[in-house]
C-alpha cells in the first residue's frame, strides 16, 4: 500500500516513515498541503494521512480538494485538534477516521489496517485470474486452492498487476507502488521480486515484455 504522509512536523515525519516503511508501507511525505493537493491530482495513493495545521492551507481545505479528486480515497485525519467538535466537522466533510495527537503509535497502525481492509474489500476482495486467487482482506495467495507464501512487497507487486490485468506495467510505475520516493532502490529489484514469486505461480502467469515492463494476462 502506497501512503502520502501530509505533515508539516520534521520529527513526526522521520518516525512515522521509519514505522510504516518497517511495517512494510510505501510512505511519501509532504509538508504543505498545496504540494499533497498537486500530488493526489498527479498519481492517486492508496490512502493519505492528513495533518490539520498545515503552513500554507488549512487541512481541511485540502481534504476537500482530494475528494473533488478522487470520493473513495481513503483519508485519515491526525491532528492536535481534538475537540468533538473537530472531530465531527473533520469526519463529516469526508475523512475515514480521526486520531488526536499524541498518539499511540500502534492504535495508528491499527486504523490503518482497518481502512486498508476496508478499502480492499470494496474494491478487490478477491481477484481470481487462472488457477491464481488473491485476498486483498486476508492478505492471502493461493494457487490452485493451495496458500501461497509471498512477502508483503511480493503480495503488492502481485496485487498491482492482477488488478491491471492485460496492461503493461513498467518497472517504474511498479516500484513507485511498493517504495517511498527517496528510498534507495536497486536495479534488480523488481526483477528478484518477480523472479521469486514465478517460483510460486503457475508458468507464464507473470510474462516480461523486454524492454516494456510486466503484464498478468486476462485468461
Amino acid at each position: 500500500m502506497q501512503i502520502l504522509l501530509v505533515e508539516d512536523d520534521a520529527a513526526l515525519i522521520d518516525a512515522l516513515q521509519k514505522t510504516l516503511i518497517a511495517e512494510g508501507f510505501a510512505v511519501n511525505c509532504l509538508s504543505k498541503g498545496q504540494q499533497a493537493i498537486v500530488s493526489v491530482k498527479t498519481e492517486l495513493p492508496d490512502m493519505v494521512i492528513l495533518d490539520l495545521g498545515l503552513p500554507d492551507i488549512d487541512g481541511l481545505d485540502v481534504m476537500r480538494s482530494m475528494r473533488a479528486v478522487s470520493a473513495d480515497l481513503p483519508i485519515l485525519i491526525l491532528t492536535a485538534r481534538s475537540s468533538l467538535e473537530d472531530k465531527v466537522t473533520g469526519l463529516d466533510l469526508g475523512a475515514d477516521d480521526y486520531l488526536a495527537k499524541p498518539f499511540d503509535v500502534n492504535e495508528l497502525l491499527a486504523r490503518i489496517r482497518v481502512i486498508e481492509r476496508r478499502a480492499s474489500s470494496l474494491k478487490h476482495a478477491g481477484l481470481t485470474i487462472g488457477d491464481v486467487t488473491l485476498d486483498t482482506v486476508s492478505h492471502e495467495v493461493t494457487v490452485s486452492d493451495e496458500v501461497a507464501s509471498v512477502s508483503r512487497r511480493e503480495f503488492m507487486l502481485l496485487k498491482a498487476l492482477m488488478e491491471n490485468a492485460g496492461r503493461v506495467l513498467t518497472k517504474e510505475s511498479l516500484e513507485s507502488k511498493l517504495y517511498s520516493w527517496g528510498e534507495e532502490v536497486s536495479s534488480n529489484t523488481i526483477e528478484v521480486h518477480i523472479h521469486n514469486l514465478r517460483k510460486k505461480l503457475p508458468a507464464k502467469f507473470i510474462e516480461t515484455l523486454r524492454g516494456v515492463g510486466y503484464i498478468v494476462k486476462l485468461v
